[in-house]
């Protein structure tokens, strides 16, 4: 407390007094104090949250390399069984192996009698050298005159 408080006439009247302005400036002081003390403890608190999770990450590259190295392995055994289960696979098949004669088709009965294949040709081929000739199923064998409807 000072004097100016203890006696109200000293304070003076004027708007920007110099001792308000003190004041004023020491309580924004103090809360910046309060607030870098409060900055400092979060990031005092973040570079543990990081130190741990770089160890944690250091325990899981170990964790990885130990499963990698296990995975390694066990692929290395598989192999090596397969290559020894060979062999007893071949011989199991050999031994269970079914041998049947070729077959041959039964075409006695008339819905299974085999076809001869199509004969496939050109239209020179089928009707001559000629390309004038009409063949005899395509000849128009009626004689008859047309209605004189139609004939119009």
């Amino acid at each position: 407390m000072t004097i100016t408080d203890l006696i109200p006439v000293l304070r003076g009247t004027g708007t920007r007094r110099a001792v308000d302005e003190v004041d004023r400036l020491r309580e924004e002081n103090a809360k910046l104090l309060e607030r870098q003390a409060a900055a400092d403890d979060f990031f005092e608190s973040q570079d543990k949250l990081i130190t741990d999770l770089e160890a944690d990450v250091r325990k899981l590259k170990v964790r990885a390399e130990t499963a990698e190295q296990t995975i390694e392995q066990l692929k290395a055994d598989n192999r090596r069984l397969r290559a020894e289960l060979a062999p007893h696979r071949a011989a199991e098949a050999n031994a269970n192996a079914v041998d049947v004669p070729p077959m041959e088709r039964d075409t006695t009965a008339v819905e299974d009698q085999a076809t001869a294949p199509i004969e496939v040709l050109t239209l020179r081929q089928a009707f001559g050298t000629n390309p004038a000739h009409v063949p005899s199923w395509a000849r128009d064998t009626d004689t008859r005159p047309l209605p004189k409807a139609v004939a119009s």
